[in-house]
């Protein structure tokens, strides 16, 4: 597959669906821009579309020099959830059949969830069902003041299965059930509340002056400890602070203090000049 990161503005390869879905939009700096386009739908989830965001998610996690990855919907709209046409053909397939279905939506969350950059979600509009759990997925969410959220899945008699595990670990089990059960719509500010969105914005000028802000803070960073760091967390959550986990985390940063970047960064700092992941 071709790397995509070569050229300023490339689209996602995909020989089983047209390209015109996902546009990859990324910079020298290593900032990267996955845009849902499927603007005439509100950017709603079908099966193509999940098939080519799967291979662009894949496709980011292997490319060199990425350092962040963007997500957001084209034509003011984050994502509408499931596309209504996909929803009317499920309900005429098997068990088997919409089992296989839901399995590709998620391998698709979790090619997001393993990207080793940073993964930041830019909502605005409608972040509905599996779109707001598309801003669950990342590692954080920015969001424009009168951008508007809901788990809509039971008001349809479903459930918000695939993205669960996301919603559970980024909002706790007691918000997950609350917002699940009631398929309430709340805003940016609840959101925000409740921990699905990191900051928010006035509008989509802000929003761009987040992303932007975002890069220059990530270019400061170095990219392997980014990974390393991510890893840490996952590695660690859920775990209780015993010998195990202090032998653990005293064996990481042993490694990460000899290793490339580390001796890297301490130098540089020592030295009071940039690391060199940092220059340009």
């Amino acid at each position: 597959m071709t790397n995509p990161i070569v050229d300023p503005l490339v689209e996602v390869p995909d020989s089983d669906t047209s390209t015109d879905l996902v546009r990859i939009e990324a910079t020298v700096a290593g900032a990267v821009t996955v845009v849902l386009n499927r603007p005439e739908r509100k950017n709603a989830f079908d099966a193509a579309l999940i098939g080519a965001l799967e291979e662009a998610f894949r496709t980011l996690q292997g490319a060199e020099g990425v350092r962040v990855v963007f997500v957001r919907g084209a034509g003011g709209s984050f994502c509408a959830g499931a596309d209504l046409e996909w929803m009317r053909a499920a309900a005429e397939r098997s068990e088997s059949d919409n089992r296989d279905d839901a399995m590709e939506m998620a391998k698709m969350y979790k090619a997001l969830y393993d990207i080793p950059a940073l993964t930041v979600a830019l909502v605005e509009g409608g972040a509905f069902g599996g779109g707001a759990g598309m801003a669950a997925v990342c590692d954080m969410a920015v969001a424009t003041a009168d951008a508007k959220f809901s788990f809509s899945e039971v008001k349809l008699g479903l459930i918000a299965a695939t993205v669960g595990p996301y919603v559970v670990e980024a909002l706790g089990p007691r918000t997950a059930r609350a917002l699940f059960a009631t398929a309430r719509i709340f805003d940016a500010a609840h959101a925000e509340k409740v921990g699905l969105v990191d900051e928010v914005v006035a509008d989509a000028a802000g929003l761009e002056a987040a992303q932007a802000r975002i890069g220059r803070e990530i270019a400061a960073c170095a990219p392997g400890a980014i990974a390393d760091s991510k890893r840490l967390v996952r590695d660690l959550a859920g775990r209780p602070i015993d010998h195990a986990v202090m032998e653990e985390t005293a064996r990481r940063i042993a490694s990460a203090r000899v290793g490339r970047e580390g001796q890297e960064g301490v130098r540089a700092f020592l030295e009071r000049r940039k690391p060199e992941w940092a220059q340009g």
